[in-house]
């Protein structure tokens, strides 16, 4: 990440509002906005697939839930955050994760510019492909600050996506039974 150049954009931005880049309150602005960054967009610069190469043997084939992991992203359209609660349950083909490399991979994909329906797919191709896993359903319900703040102003609008793969893909009754397990 270059930060320099975000500090030097952000300044633009700061004069463009209309606002003196030099006042007192201002002056660290663009050096703390570029850090930030690096933090919030930590994730395009790492590989999803490392917290998933840890896995462990297992012989049976029951449901593994994970629920209410909490994550902070930002919309690709306005560049504000949403956040919420990602919801995976996966059946396993004879290996397992731990559970919190699920959490660590939700955490990947959100820091990065994101669209919510993107971001639910990404986490459940990458459980299915480096698990190799009978199926996958991953849920994501998310506040949107673009819906909240501006344009339409309606906080506490919630957004909800679900991706399934696998035989989780189409087995509708599988689906209800996942998610009733993670209402509970």
């Amino acid at each position: 990440m270059d930060k320099e150049k975000i500090e030097k954009a952000v300044t633009m931005i700061i004069e463009a509002i209309g606002e003196d880049p030099n006042r007192e309150g201002l002056l660290e602005t663009p050096n703390r906005i570029a850090r930030m960054y690096e933090e919030i967009f930590g994730g395009l610069e790492e590989n999803p697939k490392k917290h998933l190469e840890k896995v462990f043997t297992v012989e049976n084939d029951d449901i593994v839930i994970e629920k209410d992991i909490t994550f902070y992203s930002m919309c690709e359209h306005h560049f504000i955050p949403f956040y919420g609660k990602a919801h995976i349950a996966y059946i396993p083909n004879g290996k397992v994760t731990g559970l919190s490399k699920l959490a660590r991979t939700v955490e990947v994909f959100a820091k990065r510019p994101q669209l919510q329906e993107r971001l639910t797919a990404q986490i459940a191709e990458a459980i299915m492909d480096n698990l190799d896993t009978k199926g996958v359903l991953v849920i994501i319900e998310a506040e949107h600050m673009c819906m909240t703040m501006r344009g339409i102003k309606k906080p506490g609008t919630k957004t909800t996506t679900i991706v399934g793969r696998g035989i989780l893909r189409d087995n509708i009754d599988m689906q209800n039974q996942i998610i009733s397990l993670i209402k509970f």
